[in-house]
């Protein structure tokens, strides 16, 4: 006969409850889908411009116009904010210049998707203008998402001057808000190209963020949230903007509105389905708790992304070439390179993989680079004595601390700080942009092409006209104690040969030269032809002409000596093993 199972004294069995609850609890856990947020790179690195933001985009009348745009509604206003609109903000209400009103608006709208022919589209429209008038009715039509804007002008504080920075040097003692430069060294300065303090900036005004995208009635008199504040799904949605995310190891893409709204997470994010709103402070906190370090910034392809064999070590350099990529992983818009320390050589690359990948070169000396291929977005940083041959650039090419540089590209923009003794060749629609601490800046008309050029500015949406080369923006500081750029002379102009074989349709540059530039070099081609022409009618015996041409050769080589050129022609042809170069 079976005898029934003891029963459990109840200390036992409200241990075996307690026991299955935690089970209960640990597999519920285990199935809550893990959300990974991040900062979007792009927004700080092209969005944010590298100077102390305007006093008036502070919270205080960033504010002002939030409840200014949502009170006046429509007519221009809200949800979009037309260009008419802004600059009446701008220059009536904040006190800016109205060129810098159009640099923030033009900076904003640049990020936008667009399709290549749009941006075209744009270019040919503004190269049918006769007259500033007609310009200003094309800019009349424009118009951007009004919430996206206030907080594309609260992110230019990432460059907010602080008291104790201008006195000290340092930044307030922040595990989060320090990160190291790509050698090692502690890096303050260019806080645009570092993903640390963009997460560290979202995480420490995360909640001014979110204040900026209430509605006014969300808030006291006095511009604070209460218990009660809610936050709707379109405010929620302008938040695509600065931050997207994904799911797991899911490799897919989300912008942070749909994870917020991702069925198993609407509690934990706050939305309310009785209201359609979102709890302001329970999305506060489960953005602070999912949002973590970008994983296609340049920290972590540095870091973990693959080392690629590009650049050679050269013998009695004490610090490795260095360049990292995730190009061959990372999904379209999240393509980085990065590429530090090469030094005393020629690296060329021109290769679909490269196509929309920002590009971040630091610390290369005395090299030749060509990247030939259509590029998202440059940054050149503590480079000295080296040239940089770019394919068409979608958005911004940022110089900065760079000394003796030369830059050969066309690009939406450019810009420059920190910056001695650099030239620029450049196409560019926008007018480049001059910041603070420069001195002895050339600009100078673009002025080589390769055969793939015109297929690859297709590619980017940049057209040869409008071309504002020789119109440069100063808006640094310092700008106005002494010249810092000047243009560079005709008769110092001379054309320069990719010296690649590439196939392709494109025959000469892109737009042609101004005049001034190309009369200067049909005259010396002329010279030369005379010159040749000169030596022909010379009537010169074979011993003659021997001993001119060792003459030639031997000035040549001292040119090339003296120039510093021996060392570009030496890496583009480089000595086979067993023999030695006997000429120059």
């Amino acid at each position: 006969m079976l005898l029934p199972p003891p029963r459990l004294p109840p200390k036992n069995r409200i241990n075996l409850k307690i026991e299955k609850v935690v089970k209960i609890k640990i597999a519920d856990k285990m199935e809550q889908p893990s959300v990974r947020l991040w900062v979007k790179y792009e927004t700080f690195i092209v969005g944010v411009l590298q100077i102390p933001p305007p006093s008036k985009f502070s919270m205080h009348y960033l504010r002002k116009m939030a409840t200014y745009v949502r009170t006046k509604g429509g007519d221009g206003s809200y949800p979009r904010l037309s260009w008419p609109m802004w600059r009446h903000i701008a220059c009536g209400k904040l006190q800016l210049a109205e060129y810098l009103a159009w640099l923030y608006f033009e900076t904003f709208d640049s990020l936008l998707e667009r399709s290549s022919e749009e941006r075209l589209e744009w270019a040919e429209a503004v190269s049918h203008c006769r007259s500033e008038e007609e310009i200003d009715k094309l800019k009349n039509k424009l118009s951007v998402d009004t919430l996206q804007f206030q907080l594309f002008l609260y992110v230019q504080q990432l460059n907010k001057v602080s008291l104790r920075t201008s006195l000290i040097g340092e930044e307030w003692p922040s595990p989060r808000c320090r990160s190291p430069d790509l050698d090692g060294k502690s890096n303050s300065q260019n806080r645009n190209m570092d993903d640390h303090n963009h997460l560290a900036f979202v995480l420490n005004h995360l909640s001014e963020l979110l204040e900026l995208l209430l509605d006014p009635e969300q808030l006291t008199a006095s511009y604070h949230t209460t218990h009660d504040s809610m936050i709707s799904v379109e405010a929620v949605k302008a938040l695509n903007f600065l931050i997207e995310g994904s799911v797991g190891q899911n490799e897919v893409i989300y912008p942070v509105h749909e994870l917020a709204l991702w069925q198993p997470i609407l509690g934990t994010s706050g939305y309310s389905r009785l209201s359609k709103m979102f709890c302001f402070h329970k999305l506060q906190s489960w953005l602070r708790s999912v949002l973590g370090p970008n994983p296609f910034g340049t920290a972590v392809c540095f870091r973990k992304g693959k080392k690629l064999a590009w650049a050679q070590q050269v013998e009695g350099t004490t610090k490795r070439a260095k360049i990292a990529c995730n190009i061959y992983t990372a999904p379209k818009g999240h393509k980085v390179v990065v590429m530090t320390q090469v030094y005393k050589q020629t690296l060329a690359k021109s290769s679909d993989h490269l196509v929309g990948a920002h590009i971040k070169i630091h610390r290369c000396n005395d090299c030749y680079i060509y990247l030939l291929s259509p590029l998202r977005s440059v940054s050149i940083e503590k480079c000295r004595n080296t040239t940089f041959v770019l394919g068409p650039v979608q958005t911004t090419i940022h110089i900065h601390s760079c000394d003796d540089v030369k830059v050969i590209a066309i690009c939406h923009r450019l810009s420059v700080s920190s910056s001695s003794s650099c030239t620029f060749h450049c196409l560019t629609p926008t007018n480049p942009l001059i910041m603070s601490g420069n001195m002895s800046l050339t600009f100078a008309p673009y002025h080589t092409y390769y055969p793939l050029l015109e297929d690859h500015m297709a590619k980017t949406g940049i057209a040869t006209i409008p071309n504002y080369w020789n119109k440069p923006l100063c808006i640094g500081v310092d700008n106005n104690e002494m010249p810092v750029y000047q243009l560079l002379s005709p008769r110092e102009f001379h054309l320069f040969v990719i010296p690649f074989e590439i196939e392709g349709d494109t025959m000469e540059i892109p737009g042609g030269l101004p005049p001034q530039y190309e009369k200067a070099v049909r005259q010396r081609e002329q010279k030369i032809q005379n010159w040749q022409k000169t030596i022909k009618e010379a009537g010169l015996s074979k011993e003659q002409r021997k001993l001119f041409q060792n003459i030639v050769e031997q000035e040549f080589c001292e040119w090339l000596d003296q120039t510093g050129h021996r060392q570009q022609l030496d890496s583009l042809i480089p000595a086979p093993p067993s023999s030695k170069h006997t000429m120059c």
